[in-house]
């Protein structure tokens, strides 16, 4: 498996889902009123008595003033509903305040995953994600150690990320994570990860703008045989950093040798060839093709010294 495997890929985003009620937003806020809201009809509805007696007055001047006011009332409780439903912007930061640990937002879109080539799984087929909050990188030894008290790291390096994990040692950070935060913490699907990974570039090798490694993560010419410290390297476009190389990453999936019957939502694929999980993004212990954006590999449980993880983050 030396040999580079290269893939084309088509992706595009979705606008930020359309709210159930009220007009879309802009990304300041802004709404735009071309269209009804429901609730803002509701609202009339329920005082049409006292809206009639409003804009029905002999005074033309107070019809106009009155007839105003009501419309200004109308936007603004569009831009109530329509705001409560609006993403942040790609790549907006947030930090967890409990342990300090930083994510940023991966908006709503679409992308192709998979490929001919045996490693980037086939078919070709057309994957859409829901906006979620992904962490800006793996978990280090410090995090892991703060969360539950131990470290199962053989090189120790506080700002080096976790490894010597099984799948369940970083499910269960996770479950920690998110009972002692208050948020949906979770490791992420195979399909949010690639989608992340490639940052809303249709064509692109690694996890990042540049096909060169050597400028984006650590893998086995470069790293001294050793994971090293998180954050070294450029992040990609959504400001993610070391999704190529560093440890390979746990998700959340089961292991499925092809895609064929694979969600077409993002979301988990369970089932197939459990306990064997599935591991993204290569690692120092490898050469640069596992390290390439589509390269996928079932990994047994247990994990080892080239194994972390990062976690994602689901809106309330």
């Amino acid at each position: 498996m030396n040999k580079t495997r290269t893939q084309t890929v088509e992706l595009h985003h979705l606008a930020p889902p359309k709210p159930a009620f009220g007009p879309r937003c802009n990304g300041c806020g802004v709404c735009c009123a071309a269209e009804p809201c429901p609730v803002a009809f509701f609202f009339l509805f329920q005082f049409k008595g006292r809206c009639r007696a409003l804009l029905w007055q002999n005074d033309k001047r107070g019809y106009v003033k009155n007839r105003f006011l009501i419309t200004a009332a109308l936007i603004f409780l569009q831009c109530i509903v329509c705001n409560a439903n609006a993403e942040p912007a790609a790549g907006t930061s947030w930090t967890e305040p409990k342990t300090g640990m930083q994510f940023v937002w991966v908006p709503s879109g679409c992308f192709q995953m998979g490929g001919t080539d045996w490693s980037f799984g086939s078919p070709l087929h057309k994957v859409c994600v829901k906006g979620f909050w992904m962490g800006k990188y793996e978990v280090t030894q410090a995090q892991y150690l703060q969360v539950t008290g131990g470290n199962p790291s053989k090189v120790i390096g506080l700002d080096n990320p976790v490894e010597n994990v099984s799948w369940d040692d970083a499910a269960h950070f996770s479950g920690l994570m998110a009972d002692s935060s208050g948020t949906k913490v979770r490791l992420p699907s195979e399909a949010e990860w690639e989608y992340a990974c490639r940052s809303g570039r249709a064509q692109t090798k690694y996890c990042g703008s540049d096909d060169n490694l050597n400028r984006l993560g650590w893998y086995q010419a470069n790293s001294d045989h050793q994971h090293r410290p998180v954050g070294h390297f450029a992040p990609n476009d959504w400001g993610l950093y070391d999704m190529s190389g560093n440890v390979w990453e746990w998700v959340q999936d089961c292991w499925h040798p092809t895609f064929q019957g694979a969600p077409e939502n993002g979301s988990v694929w369970q089932g197939g060839e459990c306990p064997t999980r599935v591991v993204r993004g290569g690692s120092w212990c490898n050469d640069a093709s596992y390290a390439q954006a589509g390269f996928r590999y079932g990994n047994d449980p247990d994990g080892g010294e080239c194994s972390g993880f990062r976690v994602a983050r689901t809106l309330p």
